[in-house]
């Protein structure tokens, strides 16, 4: 088995070099030929020396470094390109996710899955940040059309040619588990531990997550627009149901429905649903403009590698 792991990376410069003292030990055991390689996402701090050193140091490491920051699932995009085996792992960068627990994932693959994640029973994570996950995995699961959208995390394991599917995919907006659902529905996970993080902090706030699920709703499914078809069928039924109220209580009583509060309350429903719906559709309009200016997904300002054999089980 040949393998190759993808690690996206964003202020890591303290957790490298110990991911990589964890991963090397792993790989020797369950692939024969393999490679690690770096994506720098423009991170701020001295990740791109350390990778750089750590590439002129192991044969099998690769840094790529972008020009500036453009996402995770952009850097674990570009790396997925790159990759030169059959196999292609994706983890983290803060070592949460443990290499040891690597050969559970290959298990599952070798049953015959396109791609498996590793789910763990606890995350070692905020109240905040874990509901904000539970959210973005419940519209991925409108978005892939899988039963395991519920357990898509980032410690994953596939098939390289999934990528063939995309392989014309030019739209910056990029969400990796979307786009390997249009390769396969043969989806698997197996349980793995999660440990905590030994340095710094999480790098997705609670606001860039809910950015991150709007993004993935406007740009993968057509969802919302639905929303706002069912949303106008109901305020239609409910105005017919208004215009009846008045017009039976007009014919028994003979008076109209009295009072500027009634009225006043009726127009502003009706307004707001109809701001809610045109705001959906700006929402996609824009995903229309950003996609016609044909803006790159990332930009690579250079790659370190050293020219020699890959890495081999002895």
């Amino acid at each position: 088995m040949n393998i190759s792991v993808v690690v996206p990376v964003y202020k890591s410069e303290r957790t490298l070099p110990d991911l990589v003292a964890a991963l090397k030990p792993v790989l020797d055991e369950v692939a024969h030929e393999y490679e690690l390689i770096l994506v720098n996402d423009g991170s701020p701090d001295n990740s791109k020396r350390i990778m750089r050193q750590l590439a002129i140091t192991h044969a099998w490491i690769r840094a790529i470094n972008f020009k500036r920051n453009f996402g995770q699932h952009s850097a674990l995009l570009c790396g997925m390109r790159a990759a030169r085996y059959e196999i292609t792992v994706t983890l983290d960068d803060d070592l949460q996710n443990p290499p040891d627990q690597l050969p559970k994932l290959l298990a599952k693959l070798e049953e015959g899955y396109d791609v498996v994640y590793g789910v763990p029973p606890v995350q070692q994570h905020g109240l905040a940040r874990n509901l904000a996950g539970d959210i973005t995995k419940l519209v991925l699961q409108s978005a892939m059309g899988a039963d395991c959208a519920s357990k898509i995390r980032s410690f994953r394991v596939f098939r390289t040619n999934l990528r063939d599917a995309f392989a014309d995919y030019r739209s910056p907006s990029v969400m990796i588990d979307v786009l390997l659902s249009w390769g396969t529905k043969n989806f698997a996970w197996v349980p793995i531990r999660h440990d905590e993080r030994q340095h710094g902090a999480s790098n997705y706030t609670l606001a860039k997550l809910v950015t991150h699920a709007l993004n993935m709703i406007t740009g993968f499914t057509t969802m919302p627009l639905r929303i706002a078809t069912i949303n106008g069928f109901l305020f239609i039924l409910f105005g017919l149901g208004v215009l009846a109220f008045v017009i039976v209580r007009y014919l028994i009583a003979g008076e109209c429905v009295q009072g500027f509060p009634f009225l006043a309350s009726i127009i502003a429903i009706f307004a707001g649903a109809q701001l809610f719906s045109l705001g959906i559709m700006g929402e996609y309009m824009a995903r229309m403009y950003t996609k016609s200016i044909d803006r790159p997904q990332y930009v690579v300002c250079e790659e370190e590698e050293e020219s020699r054999v890959p890495a081999k089980m002895r």
